[in-house]
């Protein structure tokens, strides 16, 4: 259920390697662009599960069966971090619906944070192929969060999680609070701080991406 995309050698490796190098993550675009391409080799990936139908199309000499996508998923984004993930597999996916969340860690003066999901814009889910796009996955509280909310706007047939870097501990409590979900990620680490950090992972993702913020 969990599929590293760095346990063979291939430009994946490449991507995450930059991801994680501090004297190249000054370069903002690069930083978006290498998140983008980890979620366009996922895309790819996942779209050899989805279900195939074999239609007939005309070309200019005369008729050709080809196979097609029997419905196309639904593309969910953690903001703000997501968001050059979900570009990714939008690259592919072009056809796809998409769904929005605004989860994040809302933290306390004590060191302790909770999730906070203050707007989620979605399709109907009902029965479709949900690909939820988060670059770090740490504790995976924010994602068994939005998950479960999902849940609640459709019975979904199937998950999948893409990221680019996870965490063991992570990935263990989203298997056992969300059963069935299948999570692509550029590469996994052991360790988590206890602030719900990953180590060695990149930093913030968000804000190597887009810029810092006020809020923590």
């Amino acid at each position: 259920m969990v599929i590293n995309l760095s346990e063979q050698n291939s430009l994946v490796c490449s991507w995450v390697a930059e991801l994680r190098d501090i004297t190249v993550q000054n370069d903002r675009m690069r930083f978006r662009r290498n998140l983008q391409r980890i979620a366009e080799v996922a895309a790819y990936e996942i779209s050899k599960e989805l279900e195939w139908e074999s239609r007939e199309v005309d070309t200019p000499m005369g008729t050709s069966k080809v196979s097609a996508l029997r419905q196309q998923p639904v593309l969910g984004t953690i903001l703000r971090a997501g968001l050059p993930m979900h570009e990714g597999l939008l690259n592919y996916f072009d056809k796809a619906d998409n769904a929005f969340i605004s989860a994040y860690r809302k933290h306390h003066r004590d060191g302790s944070f909770e999730i906070s999901l203050e707007y989620v814009s979605c399709p109907d889910l009902d029965g479709r192929v949900l690909i939820l796009a988060d670059p770090m996955l740490a504790t995976g509280a924010s994602l068994v969060k939005t998950i479960q909310h999902l849940k609640l706007e459709g019975d979904l047939a199937a998950t999948h999680i893409v990221c680019a870097i996870a965490c063991t501990v992570g990935i263990e409590y989203v298997l056992r609070e969300a059963p069935g979900v299948k999570i692509w990620c550029g590469d996994i680490d052991d360790e988590l701080t206890a602030k719900g950090y990953i180590v060695p992972g990149l930093g913030d993702a968000g804000d190597l991406a887009y810029g810092s913020k006020m809020q923590q």
